[in-house]
């Protein structure tokens, strides 16, 4: 059987903020401090997760937050991740504008209009990213680049020579 986890031993002004944070106006807040504050008076992580109708596993995680932090843990932090993994490199970067310039169906797709979705199998498949990647990784990476998507949408051109001609001229 798994040893119960249970808080550190509280300071009294700890425990002064833990009361006055069951007050808190963040639910997140309250519910640490309840968390917390069961825990120091010796109940388990089943326990005080069936008393306050949550999951053990999310008892688990705020006595462990409260054991590293200390006060710090009641607070809601950010939940964007710390580090960002670009997913093109500089050449990888190059070669997915180039790809953008041409027509997918040079790279076999039975369409000729680019997609976020579209250009993210297209990238993989011709080995510009490692792992798949989704249409919003192709967008931000168009972003780092200071361009649009609607910007790469209107580089699609056609090989037929006559094809500026054609657009400028009016269909009447």
């Amino acid at each position: 059987m798994i040893n119960p986890i249970f808080v550190r031993e509280l300071l009294p002004e700890e425990i002064q903020v833990l009361e006055t944070g069951l007050r808190s106006a963040s639910a997140f807040t309250t519910r640490r401090c309840q968390i917390v504050l069961h825990s120091a008076e010796g109940q388990t992580a089943t326990e005080i997760a069936r008393q306050l109708r949550c999951d053990d596993q999310t008892v688990r995680n705020a006595i462990h937050a409260f054991n590293d932090k200390g006060l710090a843990a009641l607070t809601l932090g950010s939940s964007r991740p710390h580090t960002i993994h670009v997913a093109f490199d500089e050449e990888g970067v190059e070669r997915l504008r180039a790809m953008l310039h041409q027509s997918p169906r040079v790279f076999g797709e039975p369409t000729s209009v680019w997609t976020l979705k579209l250009a993210a199998k297209v990238a993989f498949a011709e080995g510009l990213t490692a792992s798949q990647v989704t249409g919003e990784t192709i967008r931000y990476t168009l972003k780092r680049l200071g361009m649009s998507w609607r910007r790469a949408k209107q580089w699609i051109s056609s090989p037929d020579p006559a094809y500026a001609l054609k657009k400028t001229d009016e269909i009447g």
